[in-house]
């Protein structure tokens, strides 16, 4: 009796200790995936245009950055306009992003909206388009200035101090085009034998480049060279130029950015340079890392750059 009682006791004893570790398998998973949920960081980004294939490659290579971390990253589209990317930065803030990331089309414009946004405890990261203030956790890019100088000493010496020169124009009221042309304007007017011809606005766009460029070949504007300030804009005045039956490699070009269609176009001879402009994605998202995880990061960080002709190209990779 007292064997079959121990034996009884025994089976619901292993039977309880089989429930229980089934109920453990199944709860770990939960609580971990719970775990990892909570973990997980939301980090926004408001992006200027997707139109533009170098912003499109920038979100594209955020989401490969952020895909190796614990962190779940959105983008919205403001298609060009400021006012859609104003009200794509408050729709992130309302979904209660952990971190803002953007390139403000227009510094003016939208400087309140980000710097209230920082100074209510959000972090921003300013990523190569800056604001007016210092209201913002870090700014990521390359030296817009510094490379328009070079830009224009480049095509100076390039002219021999005579000529003139065709400027292609990004967004105006974006940080990066005002630099743009700022820089390459004080530079050039150390050569007096050079003269702008014309300013022509293409926001930053291959298809604007091509109408813009059919102007000033209609107007019949002069130019020996053309500064495009992004390798868009120098492929849809190149574009322009064969379609009127000008050929590309009788003007010198150059432009900004460094994409594949520039690495071809400076090893056949129908560019002349293009300026090495990371997206800098990589960069960017190891800031946001740090600032997700309460490390301290400079206020400013500058992503290098380089100049690239045929003597170099096919050393360096184009950026996309």
């Amino acid at each position: 009796m007292k064997n079959q009682v121990f034996l009884y006791l025994n089976s619901i004893f292993n039977k309880s200790i089989r429930f229980i570790s089934v109920l453990i398998f199944l709860i770990l998973p939960l609580t971990a995936s719970y775990a990892e949920h909570k973990q997980k960081f939301v980090v926004g980004y408001a992006q200027d245009n997707m139109a533009n294939d170098w912003r499109a490659a920038q979100i594209k290579q955020l989401e490969k950055e952020f895909s190796k971390q614990a962190v779940k990253f959105v983008f919205t589209d403001a298609r060009g306009s400021a006012a859609n990317q104003i009200r794509n930065i408050e729709d992130l803030i309302y979904q209660k992003v952990d971190l803002l990331m953007t390139s403000p089309m227009d510094a003016a414009l939208m400087t309140p909206v980000i710097s209230q946004i920082y100074k209510n405890g959000t972090p921003v990261v300013l990523v190569t388009r800056n604001i007016l203030t210092d209201d913002f956790t870090s700014f990521v890019a390359p030296d817009d200035k510094e490379i328009a100088q070079q830009a224009a000493a480049f095509v100076a010496g390039k002219l021999k101090g005579q000529g003139n020169i065709l400027i292609l124009k990004g967004v105006p009221t974006a940080t990066t085009a005002i630099a743009r042309t700022e820089g390459f304007l004080a530079e050039i007017k150390k050569y007096p034998g050079i003269k702008i011809s014309a300013i022509k606005v293409a926001n930053y766009l291959r298809g604007e480049a091509i109408q813009k460029m059919d102007e000033v070949i209609a107007e019949k504007i002069p130019y020996d060279a053309i500064y495009a300030q992004s390798d868009s804009m120098a492929t849809g005045a190149r574009l322009a130029m064969v379609k009127a039956g000008i050929d590309p490699a009788s003007k010198i070009i150059v432009g900004i950015d460094y994409i594949r269609e520039a690495h071809e176009a400076i090893k056949n001879g129908t560019q002349t340079a293009s300026f090495l402009y990371p997206t800098s994605a990589s960069q960017a998202a190891s800031i946001v890392i740090k600032i997700l995880h309460n490390e301290k990061v400079p206020k400013h960080v500058k992503v290098e750059t380089q100049i690239i002709t045929k003597d170099n190209v096919d050393k360096i990779k184009p950026i996309f």
